[in-house]
């Protein structure tokens, strides 16, 4: 996968620039070696990427939570899963692509999967709407979840998404019914869930799956109840100050930590997941495994009371 340079990287680019002209040169019969060089510079990059994100801003991690080359819903299902059947429709309307789920295992255990999928070329993104999805996304959600706690399987959630779709037909179907009714599922699970923030996490379309038993999120991703693009717009009507906007919100993960809304943070490999995709991912099985076991055992009623208590005590004073 070709690299994708962000803002911010562009040190970073010219390092790794010169160390491939100098890798062409070295492989050249009629070059001398330049082995150590190419060494050093290698070096001098690790170096420079390792403290650039060891002090990015919520607008740098704005960036990487949108960067291309993240991992998406079918790749953590590809590596994470075995036996995934894809489970389509909402049974009023249609199938919406922007959200994807169905059967899988996990570790040999049945359970059910579902995220927004974003798409990773220009056709998939038109086929999944970017991940921003429409009513029958949501119902259809809904009814995985209807089946999960039907036969009691745990529910695992991939949040990556701008926010739902607002588009007029959208809307005319009912786009925040079926945000509240999928919301609405699962806080009233009687089974595990476990949400994962994996790059962006926007507004009413991330909550509508991630009303979880426990809520985990990368490193490097963001949750917010707006894009900072439209906080902007609201708040200054000027779209451009997005950066301002992304600084004061707290949509990072140290800051959701604090804040009590997420309960985890899952570390990324060194210059974020889109370096290491195998690594990142991993990295998510690790935890959700953990937080599996942690979770396993619990009757309906627990599951319940579990997961109410952790969303009264967001905001919660004393």
């Amino acid at each position: 996968m070709a690299a994708h340079y962000l803002d911010f990287e562009k040190p970073i680019a010219d390092l790794e620039a010169k160390i491939e002209e100098l890798s062409l040169l070295s492989a050249s019969a009629s070059a001398g070696s330049f082995d150590s060089e190419i060494e050093g510079l290698r070096k001098k990059a690790d170096q420079l990427r390792r403290k650039t994100y060891a002090s990015l801003d919520p607008w740098m991690k704005t960036q990487v939570a949108r960067h291309p080359n993240r991992p998406h819903f079918v790749d953590y299902v590809a590596g994470l899963f075995e036996d995934f059947v894809e489970l389509r429709g909402d049974r009023q309307f249609g199938d919406d692509q922007a959200i994807l789920g169905g059967l899988a295992r996990f570790n040999g255990d049945p359970v059910v999967v579902m995220g927004q999928e974003k798409g990773h070329d220009t056709a998939t993104r038109l086929t999944h709407n970017f991940g921003m999805a429409r009513p029958e996304g949501y119902r259809k959600a809904a009814r995985l979840m209807d089946l999960a706690d039907r036969f009691g399987l745990p529910v695992i959630s991939f949040v990556d998404t701008a926010g739902a779709y607002p588009g007029l037909g959208a809307e005319e179907r009912g786009q925040a019914e079926a945000i509240a009714r999928s919301t609405e599922r699962g806080l009233t699970l009687g089974v595990p869930s476990i949400a994962v923030i994996t790059g962006e996490g926007g507004s009413g379309g991330a909550i509508a799956i991630a009303a979880a038993s426990r809520v985990l999120m990368l490193e490097h991703s963001i949750y917010s109840v707006i894009s900072p693009e439209g906080a902007a717009g609201i708040l200054w009507r000027d779209g451009a100050r997005a950066k301002d906007a992304a600084m004061a919100m707290k949509i990072t993960a140290p800051d959701l930590i604090g804040l009590k809304i997420v309960d985890r943070v899952i570390d990324e490999p060194v210059g974020g997941a889109h370096t290491d995709r195998d690594r990142a991912i991993a990295n998510v099985g690790e935890v959700l495994a953990e937080e599996l076991a942690a979770l396993s055992g619990l009757t309906p009623e627990a599951v319940r009371r579990g997961r109410a208590e952790r969303f009264y005590a967001i905001g919660r004073l004393g």
